[in-house]
C-alpha cells in the first residue's frame, strides 16, 4: 500500500506544485478569480489520481477487491500526501517570491467589496476582517492550516467517490454447472 499511496500522492502532488509555480508569476495578470478557477481545476486534474490510485491498490495488491473502508484509506493517504506537496510548495513560493500575497488579497477583497456596491458599514468590516487575516497569515502555523484546507475538500470527496465506485467485496467461489 505504502508504494501505491506514494506513488499516486506524489503524481499528484507534483501537478498541483507545478501548476503553482506556473501560474504565481503571473499572478498579477490572471487575477484572483480567476486564479481560484485555474487551481481549483487543477485540484480536480490533480485528484484524480486517487482513482488511479485506488484501483491500483485494489486490482493489484488486493487480488481486484477492496472494501470501502480500505479503499477510503488508501485515498486519504493519498489526498495527504499530494496536500503536504501543495503546502510546501506555497511555503516555499509565499516566504521566497511572494512575501506580500495577503497584503495583496486583502486589497483585492476590500476592493471587490466597494465595486460590488456594499454599504460603507460592510466595506469597513471587510477592512477588519481582512487586517485580521493578514495578522493570523503572519502566523506559519496558521499560514500551512489555511493551504492545507484548500485542497482537502476536493481530495476528500475524490477519495470518497473513489471509494465508492472502487470498492468491491469478494464473491465466494460458487461451482458453476456443467
Amino acid at each position: 500500500m505504502r508504494k501505491i499511496v506514494l506513488t499516486f500522492g506524489l503524481i499528484a502532488g507534483a501537478i498541483l506544485s507545478v501548476m503553482m509555480a506556473i501560474t504565481i508569476p503571473f499572478q498579477e495578470q490572471i487575477g484572483f478569480d480567476k486564479g481560484a478557477v485555474i487551481g481549483y481545476t487543477t485540484m480536480v486534474l490533480a485528484f484524480l489520481m486517487v482513482f488511479v490510485g485506488v484501483k491500483a491498490y485494489r486490482d493489484n495488491v488486493n487480488g481486484g477487491s477492496v472494501s470501502f473502508g480500505r479503499a477510503f484509506l488508501v485515498g486519504l493517504l493519498i489526498t495527504a500526501v499530494a496536500s503536504v506537496c501543495y503546502v510546501a510548495t506555497w511555503e516555499v513560493i509565499y516566504y521566497q517570491f511572494v512575501p506580500d500575497f495577503a497584503d495583496k488579497y486583502a486589497a483585492y477583497a476590500v476592493e471587490k467589496a466597494k465595486t460590488s456596491g456594499a454599504s460603507e458599514a460592510h466595506i469597513a468590516q471587510k477592512v477588519q476582517e481582512m487586517a485580521s487575516f493578514k495578522e493570523m497569515y503572519r502566523n506559519p502555523l496558521v499560514n500551512i492550516a489555511f493551504t492545507f484546507l484548500e485542497p482537502l475538500p476536493v481530495g476528500l470527496l475524490f477519495t470518497l467517490l473513489a471509494a465508492g465506485v472502487l470498492s468491491r467485496k469478494r464473491r465466494a467461489e460458487v461451482p458453476q454447472p456443467q
